[in-house]
């Protein structure tokens, strides 16, 4: 049998279509919640559970750490299955996985020697616990961005940390995570207090339920509203030292680790919009082909009008699949085929490109299927919102193209975050 994930990677290994395997298992389960979860722009609690039962809470946590050893093919896979049935599951069991690599950047910053006696310790001993928590079937929402915008950066670091007895007091609002209110445990992103650069920013582990934690109030957002994406407010918020990151340049020496999109795994995110589209192309085809002209009976999709549309978005999806392959083998060949920095432009402008294509398909889709499909609780009417999101996720098109350009132009390095004071 097929696999719903091997539309995107093709070939997979034994070990990875067994992963594969839990992942399929679960999705009917989220396909039934979509329309409903949509309607009402709240994440399916039982999701997280079914999640967990499967093991999937630790799909790219190594073995050694209770994880199923899964790496970025598998997160892609897992993403873009996920994206054809519930694309707000999708991403914020994107989101949750990103937290890994806030485990597994340390861990290969420490066999590089980027870490000093003194510093390594502490380094190991917070990585090893983001890993095993997560493989232990804890959801940790990912908190990095804010409202705060810098000039230089794709994510400005306002949130501050200041020493306190035994640990760190956070201030600060998280204006975007994936499963506020949901996860178990957020993973903030902070800068120490009385720093302003990369140098100074670091990770803190907070319960969802600490004191000084609130949700802020959710948005009406236009797609993707079942992803609890609204972000927390931090109001002197204690956190144990055993508990954060705070090495001085940790952060910026972990993210030397990345071996391409972002800090290593963004490329999954790309997935989960690829995944929708091609539920939204799928559900375009099966109704045309079935639904017939009354004075002819031939079906709707044989008129030129429709081949012309369905054609493009055909053209549009395989845009998409190019590119997400591509990045996939750039980030995961081994021996790297080209050296990080081309993998980081190749990123910059794949990942704009990506996010383009999907949502023409979603356009396409809406214009041959016409006024009887365009309901707002439709596959296509929620393919639509939910694909214009990915025209805004991180940076837009328009700004990756710009980056590459000056990477071209001028060998300039682009900065990934930023920490500034408001």
């Amino acid at each position: 049998m097929t696999l719903t994930g091997q539309r995107l990677v093709e070939t997979m290994t034994d070990a990875e279509r067994a992963r594969a395997e839990r992942v399929e298992a679960v999705l009917p389960a989220l396909r039934a919640a979509a329309a409903s979860a949509d309607a009402a722009a709240e994440f399916p609690s039982p999701h997280v559970a079914l999640l967990r039962e499967a093991g999937l809470l630790g799909l790219v946590v190594p073995e050694r750490f209770g994880g199923l050893g899964g790496g970025l093919r598998d997160l892609a896979a897992a993403t873009y299955a996920m994206g054809g049935a519930c694309p707000s599951t999708a991403l914020a069991f994107f989101f949750h996985n990103t937290s890994a690599s806030r485990g597994l950047l340390p861990l290969e910053a420490l066999d590089a020697g980027l870490f000093d006696a003194d510093e390594a310790p502490v380094v190991r001993a917070f990585a090893e616990k983001v890993l095993t928590r997560m493989a232990g079937g804890t959801w940790m929402a990912n908190f990095a961005s804010e409202e705060v915008k810098s000039s230089g950066a794709n994510i400005a670091i306002a949130t501050t940390a200041r020493p306190a007895g035994g640990g760190w007091v956070l201030e600060g609002v998280k204006s975007f995570g994936c499963a506020t209110g949901v996860a178990d445990t957020y993973l903030v992103t902070a800068r120490l207090d009385g720093t302003d650069d990369a140098d100074g920013l670091a990770l803190f582990l907070v319960p969802r339920e600490a004191d000084g934690v609130r949700s802020r109030d959710p948005w009406n957002g236009l797609g993707m509203r079942a992803s609890a994406n609204h972000g927390v407010t931090l109001t002197n918020v204690f956190v144990p030292a055993g508990e954060a990151l705070t090495v001085p340049g940790a952060f910026v020496r972990m993210l030397r680790m990345s071996r391409g999109s972002f800090v290593g795994n963004q490329l999954a995110i790309s997935a989960v919009y690829l995944g929708a589209a091609q539920a939204v192309y799928d559900f375009t085809v099966d109704r045309l082909t079935r639904k017939t002209f009354a004075d002819t009976g031939r079906p709707v999709a044989s008129s030129p009008m429709h081949q012309m549309i369905i054609g493009e978005m055909a053209e549009r999806l395989e845009t998409a699949y190019l590119w997400a392959r591509r990045q996939l083998e750039l980030e995961t060949s081994e021996p790297p085929l080209r050296p990080r920095r081309e993998v980081y432009r190749q990123w910059r402008i794949g990942k704009g490109d990506i996010a383009e294509a999907c949502f023409q398909v979603a356009v396409g889709a809406f214009k041959a299927c016409g006024t009887s499909a365009a309901t707002m609780d439709g596959v296509i009417g929620r393919g639509l919102r939910d694909l214009a999101m990915g025209l805004v996720m991180t940076f837009p098109a328009e700004r990756g193209r710009l980056e590459a350009a000056q990477m071209i132009t001028s060998d300039r390095e682009n900065a990934l975050f930023a920490s500034v004071s408001r």
